[in-house]
């Protein structure tokens, strides 16, 4: 090993060096730390972490391995120097003997900054690594690409993103009737706020969204993507951001940004591939009356879309309040089921009847209403014509309060909070 990468390895990792382990270890973990949904659990596989950039996909790793108190050697591959050396698994290796007494564990960062990302996982597991191996990564499609097919049977994904409710009230104690109202307290907060973890726990979150918006923009579109007319790009995001809920008009958007329907798509992808919006597409089930085939757009996180449009005014006084409930209930959603084995989509038939989301999990199907205001209890005439028509297992309206539940032609009706949500979408998708 070259004597400048030693110096680079070691200053990453003291501890191989005589340095505290667990006082290492325990610097990336904040005083502050929220439990999350993902569970890491190592085995032969190597563990692929993916997410939005500030998710928490790290300090996941690093609360694991400061709780095992493992030793790990922690790679940056965002550092030319460290990217260079992994260029070879069989020669990583063999520096590795010579680095550390036994086998570590192992903690590669933005590991699709490497060339080949999946053929050097490929080659450190097909070796018999010894010891547990982890990775992390910010742009999904980058590390899809280079490590799907060279993976397979060798790693597990998860999918780190912003904090669920559940997550972010889960240190919640007390009375019922006080965590009853901090629940609805975060709820409203998160609203407006979104659940990005430097954000949920910082005393100016608006400074945070700010920057956290700004590094997409600038930092992964300009540099990372070399997206050519970045002003184009933040237009098509606010764009995006203005339009959460409602169907995509890519040629609308494309004259108004001043680029073309392609580069609109592609930076759409872009953005998708990045865990910033997410097209939901339609539910068609058969049925010839829905035609329509066009996307509807939403945000990851609400924080996210009031920084690029809309503000942080509260939620009560904003003409936007439907939306931000529609975009929250959808985020919930997808913190709350398997990426893999779930589907969402939304239903909109060709006479106009339209239901907010259809949950598709091993052939079964729950739908979902999101409504801001009091439901009193009543299903909208398109709940009823999609149970109709499908016979979903459960249809929940998430509302601002619970009403009993009732049986419609064999569908379980359920009228609950807005704060329930993500509970028993995750309760349906574990039975």
């Amino acid at each position: 090993m070259e004597e400048y990468l030693f110096r680079i390895v070691q200053g990453d990792n003291p501890w191989i060096s005589g340095g505290n382990l667990g006082e290492w270890l325990g610097r990336y973990v904040p005083a502050k730390f929220v439990e999350r949904q993902t569970i890491i659990r190592p085995d032969r596989r190597a563990r692929l972490i993916v997410g939005p950039r500030q998710a928490g996909k790290s300090t996941l790793i690093w609360k694991y391995l400061a709780d095992k108190q493992e030793p790990c050697l922690f790679l940056n591959c965002e550092e030319p120097a460290i990217r260079e050396w992994l260029d070879s698994p069989a020669a990583f290796l063999a520096d590795l003997e010579k680095l550390t007494e036994s086998p570590v564990a192992l903690f590669f960062e933005e590991i699709q900054r490497l060339q080949d990302a999946g053929l050097f996982l490929k080659g450190i597991v097909d070796r018999g690594y010894a010891a547990s191996i982890f990775a992390t990564g910010s742009s999904s499609f980058e590390l899809e690409s280079k490590t799907r097919e060279s993976l397979a049977g060798r790693a597990l994904r998860h999918l780190v993103l912003p904090f669920s409710l559940s997550e972010a009230t889960s240190m919640i104690r007390g009375p019922e009737a006080l965590r009853q109202r901090r629940l609805e307290e975060h709820l409203l907060n998160m609203l407006i706020f979104g659940g990005y973890p430097t954000v949920f726990l910082s005393e100016d979150p608006e400074k945070e969204l700010a920057v956290l918006a700004e590094s997409f923009i600038v930092r992964d579109a300009s540099d990372r993507f070399r997206v050519r007319y970045p002003a184009a790009f933040r237009k098509v995001l606010e764009l995006a951001a203005s339009q959460i809920g409602n169907l995509c008009n890519y040629s609308e958007w494309a004259s108004i940004a001043g680029v073309s329907n392609d580069t609109v798509s592609e930076y759409i992808r872009l953005m998708e591939e990045t865990h910033v919006v997410r097209l939901v597409r339609p539910f068609v089930g058969g049925k010839r009356a829905e035609l329509t085939s066009a996307p509807k757009m939403y945000l990851v996180d609400n924080g996210v879309r009031n920084v690029v449009f809309g503000g942080f005014s509260p939620a009560a006084r904003r003409p936007d309040r439907g939306a931000l409930w529609e975009n929250f209930a959808f985020s919930e959603i997808i913190k709350n089921i398997n990426p893999v084995l779930d589907t969402v989509r939304y239903w909109r038939s060709k006479g106009g009847a339209e239901v907010d989301f259809v949950i598709e999990h091993q052939g079964r199907i729950i739908a979902c209403e999101a409504k801001a205001g009091d439901p009193r209890g009543k299903l909208t005439r398109s709940a009823r014509s999609f149970i109709d028509a499908y016979r979903p297992e459960v249809l929940i309206v998430a509302g601002n309060r619970a009403y009993p539940d009732r049986d419609m032609k064999k569908t379980a009706v359920r009228f609950i909070p807005m704060s329930e949500l993500g509970r028993a979408v995750k309760a349906f998708t574990l039975s």
